[in-house]
């Protein structure tokens, strides 16, 4: 199997250099993940044209490096980023080779959605034995549509700057949306009434903001910590743990394997609910609302007796 820098050094040999885009074409806009993909679609109409790199059923913590990815990086006008180091396995690495300087982090046209986010789980300590950190904070809250909202006010904000003549626009993009979320966080905050004080397991510990938002304890993750795979001894303690505390829904994130999640939930009479921590996921989700809404059915399912997978 090819090294990372066997595959980066691939990507930048086999990317193209090609012209500015012509004096009113939409702005060339590539997103790391999906979701801010398709709040910069929302918001920005057809000013922008917007490409995606990772896939919402893939880890985006491994993410695969592919030549392509370094082309749309070269070409683009901008870059939108979910941020607190979410996308640090494959990002700086692309940005390095892409050759285009305005895209880096401290470029004019790197727009980080996390601007706005008050971190929740900061680790007090940078020790590699305690697993994969994140320096920042926990990178999945948009997980969380309240917060969606600030990553949404970030978007159009960068969007308006690399773009300023669309700023009128890019702020009427930003009232509609946010007029959208309002209405569905409203409904999604009465619907999920039944998940306040529901205990679970996650597979990863990702699900912070979402147990923040909708009233879910976490218990513990079957991953023996953050990026480190499961250990016998480890699952063992969690199923011990999880039969004292009453534990009766797994969470399995789409990315993750679902048969250690089915073999945690036999042992303890849980049950597994398969959710998606990136938009489109889910079968049927292409948006970041819908992603959102599939999230809570499900969850609400398996909680409420229904069948889960």
């Amino acid at each position: 199997m090819a090294s990372r820098p066997v595959e980066i050094a691939a990507a930048l040999l086999a990317a193209l250099v090609l012209a500015a885009p012509a004096a009113g074409a939409a702005l060339r806009v590539v997103a790391s993940l999906p979701d801010v993909a398709d709040m910069t679609r929302q918001i920005g109409g057809d000013r922008v044209s917007v490409e995606t790199i990772a896939q919402g059923s893939q880890d985006p913590h491994k993410v695969p490096v592919k030549p392509s990815f370094v082309t749309k990086l070269n070409r683009a006008d901008a870059l939108v980023v979910q941020g607190l180091g979410l996308e640090h396995a494959f990002l700086p690495a692309l940005l390095e080779v892409a050759n285009n300087p305005k895209l880096l982090a401290s470029g004019p046209a790197y727009i980080d959605a996390s601007l706005y986010i008050q971190p929740l789980a900061v680790p007090t300590s940078q020790n590699r034995s305690q697993g994969e950190l994140h320096p920042l904070g926990n990178p999945h809250f948009n997980l969380d549509p309240v917060r969606g909202k600030l990553m949404a006010k970030a978007i159009a904000e960068g969007l308006a700057r690399v773009d300023p003549a669309g700023a009128a626009s890019y702020q009427a993009g930003l009232q509609r949306y946010t007029a959208l979320l309002d209405a569905k966080i409203a409904e999604w905050q009465q619907r999920a009434a039944p998940l306040r004080g529901v205990k679970v397991v996650s597979y990863h510990e990702d699900l912070v903001y979402l147990a923040d938002r909708f009233g879910l304890e976490l218990v513990g993750t079957i991953e023996t910590k953050p990026g480190v795979p499961a250990t016998p001894r480890h699952l063992e303690e969690l199923v011990d743990r999880m039969q004292r505390e009453g534990v009766k829904l797994v969470i399995r994130e789409v990315a993750y394997e679902l048969p250690l999640a089915q073999t945690v939930a036999e042992k303890t009479g849980a049950r597994v609910v398969t959710i998606s921590t990136l938009a489109g996921g889910l079968p049927g989700t292409r948006t970041y609302v819908e992603s959102i809404d599939a999230n809570l059915e499900a969850l609400l399912q398996a909680a409420q007796g229904g069948t889960g997978s």
